[in-house]
């Protein structure tokens, strides 16, 4: 399908700490869209492998903080939960590996640093998920989880992980309000290998804040901080 050398197979697997038996869904996760639109021969890109392994990581990490921590809360454990999952964490944990010098990206992506991106290295991390599940089951899957975030877990709970703002501005909100909070996208900029979004947050039919990133997820995340600095004044 692609001249990935054994080595850097290999050397991949060993970052991870799991061999596949099918190097081909190996090779799939690493796979972003811009490289498989240039090379349109029966290529597949990782967005469906992205979307199981964006599912089972809730699920395991979930799992993970209800057995271990008896003492927090639901509230405690969804905060916890959100930043440990979140684009930030994913992106670290992927430049931990260097996991952008394995990826399969068109040539606009990569010229434009998209093996540094976000967006698409949190991507790659939950496709690598979702491949793992598929050939080994949830088991494996929880292996490679929580041998990959036990750095990101620990540093949540030490106060140092990544700031979850909507997680923050739903709870200030909810608790003098029953109006629900919702983030529209409202302009996409820029070609395919380097998107800008512009996301508002709207609570109670009033726009409270707008943000910009590479993804929608950033671009979220940025709308809710600066509603988060309008309430603090």
């Amino acid at each position: 399908m692609t001249n990935i050398s054994k080595y850097n197979i290999d050397e991949l697997e060993r970052r991870i700490g799991y061999i596949f038996k099918d190097t081909n869904l190996l090779i799939t996760a690493l796979t972003h869209s811009s490289y498989a639109n240039e090379n349109r021969h029966g290529i597949s890109d990782n967005e469906r492998l992205e979307f199981l392994g964006d599912s089972v990581l809730e699920l395991v990490i979930a799992d993970y903080l209800y057995g271990m921590f008896e003492q927090y809360k639901e509230g405690d454990l969804t905060k916890i939960r959100a930043s440990i999952v979140s684009e930030g964490s994913l992106a670290e944990i992927a430049r931990s590996i260097e996991l952008g010098e394995f990826l399969y990206l068109g040539k606009g992506e990569a010229n434009t640093g998209g093996r540094n991106r976000d967006s698409i290295l949190a991507d790659a991390v939950e496709a690598i998920i979702g491949a793992v599940y598929l050939e080994a089951g949830i088991s494996k899957a929880s292996e490679l989880i929580i041998h990959l975030f036990t750095p990101i877990i620990k540093k949540s709970f030490e106060g140092k992980g990544f700031q979850d703002y909507k997680t923050q501005l739903q709870e200030i909100l909810q608790k003098n309000s029953d109006k629900g909070i919702n983030y529209h996208v409202i302009e996409e900029k820029g070609p395919d290998h380097n998107k800008e979004f512009v996301v508002e947050v709207h609570h109670n039919g009033q726009v409270i804040g707008t943000g910009k990133g590479k993804s929608k997820k950033e671009a979220e995340q940025q709308a809710a901080k600066e509603a988060l600095k309008k309430i603090h004044g």
